[in-house]
């Protein structure tokens, strides 16, 4: 009794364990740099499923009751996951919503912008965005019926500079073509505007981790130099990565490729690759005949040595475009890195297999 009493007692004494942060990512490139920085310290959930298409995906009951309860929510932005917008409207959240786009240095590019040109840091003063890439939207996410008193910045975030613009991302002077709300139809976001694949770059990798890091830090104080210590390691692991993805890259040179869309502007710049084409004009639009033929030509033209297939899309229309062609048909590539396992690990393993892909086919591997 005596040893139960002081077993009670010293229980009593104990402080209630710190209520566990909740952090939802949008699709795995984002989870994966959000477990980088939170190492042993947290355990983000991951809404896209393995294998589904990070452009086009519907939420389950119990992934709409984790954007509820999320204290922190990172997703690159809804010109990548309008689903995530449609979602966010819809649901009673809290929670801080960071679309990563947002964030200020990044390279930026618009679709098809010729390799090379980018916005130079993207202009983000002029649209309201801060330093950690935030955009709370009244529109777009539904907050005003939530309490968070956004014009005054109810979060305590006001050193940081955080904005709760009405455009939800300020993207509207890119002349995205928006047709409803998020201005996204079910056939994938259309090809002007910026380009939302920026982890493709891993520069702009550099900079998200700081973001995620300022974020977590400010929800979690008491591991805030863990999760900095961290964001400062995962980003001295990309910059040996680009490193090593430029040594691979090195013997692609100029060879013209072809991709099955338009996700890897961001590499071509970086690493000096040559995209002469892609078969699908948008994310998750099929190629139709006209298409196909106005490709086939093309490849002719452009002398393309290598056109790759990509996870989620049926590769008869690859078959389609080299018939008869001496075109290589590389291996299937994961840009959002949905076939791969979660966690921190992933990001890395996907842009190595994407650039190892392309030199093996150019080689002739």
């Amino acid at each position: 009794m005596r040893h139960s009493l002081a077993l009670a007692c010293a229980m009593m004494a104990t402080p209630l364990a710190a209520h566990d942060l909740k952090v939802v990512t949008d699709f795995p490139i984002t989870h994966s740099l959000v477990a980088m920085v939170q190492g042993e310290h947290g355990s983000a959930d991951l809404l896209l499923d393995r294998g589904g298409d990070p452009h086009s995906f519907q939420l389950r009951p119990s992934q709409a009751r984790a954007l509820a309860d999320a204290d922190v929510i990172f997703w690159v932005g809804e010109d990548l996951t309008p689903w995530l917008a449609r979602a966010l409207a819809g649901t009673e959240t809290q929670a801080d919503v960071v679309s990563l786009l947002a964030a200020d240095g990044l390279t930026v590019q618009d679709f098809a912008d010729g390799h090379g040109h980018d916005h130079d840091n993207h202009g983000h003063d002029d649209h309201g965005h801060d330093d950690h890439g935030h955009s709370h939207s009244d529109d777009a996410h539904g907050h005003d019926d939530h309490g968070h008193s956004h014009d005054d910045h109810a979060h305590g975030h006001d050193d940081h500079g955080h904005s709760h613009d009405d455009n939800a991302h300020g993207h509207d002077d890119h002349g995205h073509g928006h047709d409803d709300a998020h201005g996204h139809d079910d056939h994938g976001h259309s090809h002007d505007g910026v380009d939302p694949h920026a982890w493709m770059n891993t520069g702009n990798v550099e900079i998200w981790l700081d973001v995620i890091a300022t974020e977590l830090a400010e929800h979690d104080p008491d591991h805030a130099d863990i999760y900095l210590a961290n964001a400062d390691a995962a980003k001295s692991e990309i910059a040996a990565l680009a490193d090593e993805l430029a040594g691979i890259l090195e013997p692609v040179g100029v060879a013209p490729l072809v991709m099955f869309h338009d996700a890897y502007g961001y590499m071509a710049n970086q690493f000096g690759l040559n995209i002469a084409g892609t078969i699908a004009l948008g994310d998750a639009a099929a190629p139709g005949a006209q298409r196909l033929s106005e490709l086939r030509a093309q490849l002719d033209d452009d002398g393309a040595v290598c056109i790759f297939p990509e996870v989620n899309h049926s590769s008869r229309y690859i078959d389609t475009v080299v018939e008869g062609t001496g075109v290589r048909v590389g291996a299937e590539l994961d840009p959002a890195g949905v076939l791969q396992e979660p966690g921190a690990d992933l990001y890395p393993a996907v842009m190595r297999g994407i650039a190892q892909t392309i030199a093996d086919c150019v080689s002739g591997n």
